[in-house]
């Protein structure tokens, strides 16, 4: 007898094909999806907006299609999450954030909600964010705390830590989130989950982030595979992204079997200049590399050659930041999350000459990767430099060495921005856990274009790993 707790722990390529045979439909995975978030909700507090009605009418449409053997795709019928930076037709996008009017108006689908309704998906609504997604950790004043499934008293990361919460409760097998400097990528570590930046462009936005070219859009799940099969469905093209790249046609599921044999794979523990990494964390990802060479990649310890991009990259973010909200109304600007407001404040040290180096200083980097690229066709890192750390925090207690103003989110998390500077493709998948239970991510960075090679090295690691335990009893 498949129970509850079963159901909502089904990838969904394994739904699509329970689908497919009539041993499950859409309606029963929703209901059970829509009970599982009812029961945790309310702990973890991954969703800031749930739609029951909208819900259990999409999967009725999505299960006619499957009885007459034409789902929209394969992805048809599967209980999925937005985050609440993302338009969606008739519901508030809040952004976290006390400084949106809740009454709208709400009539516009992004490009990613657009996609999943043309492909049938059951969009079940919208999960938590920090306040316009300004840190690594997911609270804000407008949807308060949300928590870690393998520990409640940690964070699940962020910017997209409700949707990684959400996959890792039970609470959805897909979700859609943002990547402006790891948003994706930090919650896939911290919760064991996974999940891709792909390159910029390739995942069509509107409204574009007010982060600029550094803010990508993209999938999230609990396997490889399903992540591959939401991105097949994410970028497909969108005509109000004049960033967009150019559309091919989705391969990212079919090119999954291509595994790693012949590639050249490059680990750097610590990009040549962090100053910091936890031993578990370092160990762990240091095992987890020489699984590739076991699967027939070439390895070899290099680092990509570009020197500290934390100065780079915050002169970009927090100017930015000042320059969108500094401009708020007083009376609005002291409705912010307070590390947002000392993040603006502090970009008060700024000027342009600063952002115009910045922007020579990203060349570099960008010509490094490129440069590196030639010789490898993979790079693998850590995915954060800390596991996950109490809630309500920017960033856990600092280390000896560490010297950081407390709205620093980039200290702990120097692995994954560099990689929104040069655009290209990175994704983190599990591989391992600290003594203490909390997960461990591991970085796989892919050149310019080329996410099915990160897609496919994840996947072939992932096949040879334990399934993973989801932490039911914890949440």
């Amino acid at each position: 007898m498949t129970t509850v707790s079963d159901l909502v722990f089904l990838s969904a390529a394994e739904l699509a094909r329970r689908f497919r045979d009539r041993s499950l439909s859409p309606v029963e995975a929703t209901r059970a999806t829509l009970a599982r978030i009812e029961a945790i909700n309310p702990r973890i507090n991954a969703y800031c907006h749930v739609d029951v009605e909208s819900a259990l009418n999409d999967a009725r449409a999505s299960e006619a299609r499957w009885l007459k053997g034409a789902p929209l795709s394969p992805i048809d019928g599967v209980p999925t999450g937005i985050k609440d930076l993302i338009l969606a037709r008739g519901w508030p996008t809040l952004r976290g954030s006390l400084t949106v009017d809740v009454a709208g108006p709400w009539n516009e689908d992004a490009p990613a909600t657009a996609r999943l309704r043309e492909a049938g998906a059951v969009i079940l609504g919208k999960t938590t964010t920090p306040e316009w997604g300004w840190k690594g950790a997911t609270d804000s004043p407008r949807t308060g705390i949300t928590r870690n499934p393998w520990n409640p008293e940690c964070t699940p990361g962020g910017s997209s830590g409700g949707a990684s919460a959400a996959l890792a409760a039970g609470m959805g097998a897909l979700q859609v989130g943002t990547d402006g400097g790891g948003s994706i990528r930090i919650p896939n570590a911290l919760t064991a989950t996974t999940g891709i930046k792909a390159h910029f462009g390739r995942v069509p936005a509107w409204p574009l982030s007010p982060m600029g070219n550094v803010a990508h859009v993209g999938p999230m799940a609990r396997t490889v595979e399903d992540a591959a099969m939401l991105l097949d469905v994410l970028a497909r093209p969108d005509a109000r992204d004049w960033t967009a790249l150019p559309p091919t046609e989705p391969a990212y599921a079919a090119a999954l079997t291509r595994g790693v044999k012949g590639l050249r794979i490059a680990y750097s523990a610590r990009l040549g200049y962090v100053s910091y990494v936890d031993t578990e964390i370092e160990s762990a990802v240091a095992a987890a590399v020489q699984v590739f060479a076991d699967l027939g990649a070439t390895v070899e310890a290099a680092d990509p050659g570009f020197p500290d991009c934390g100065p780079l990259f915050a002169t970009h973010w927090f100017s930015i930041a000042r320059n969108t909200f500094g401009r708020l109304p007083p009376d609005k600007y002291k409705l912010l999350d307070p590390g947002l407001q000392a993040t603006c404040e502090y970009a008060a040290r700024y000027g342009i000459a600063d952002f115009l180096d910045y922007q020579a200083g990203r060349v570099q980097v960008g010509e490094a990767m490129k440069t590196f690229n030639t010789r490898y066709d993979l790079l693998i890192t850590p995915a954060t430099a800390v596991p996950a750390f109490a809630v309500g925090r920017v960033a856990p207690e600092t280390p000896p060495g560490i010297n950081a103003n407390p709205a620093d989110w980039t200290w702990w998390t120097p692995f994954s921005y560099p990689f929104n500077l040069t655009q290209q493709p990175a994704m983190s998948v599990n591989c391992g856990f600290t003594k203490s239970g909390l997960p461990i991510g591991m970085q796989i960075v892919a050149p310019a274009y080329r996410e099915e090679l990160a897609l496919a090295a994840g996947h072939a690691f992932a096949a040879t790993r334990a399934r993973i335990a989801w932490p039911e009893s914890k949440a």
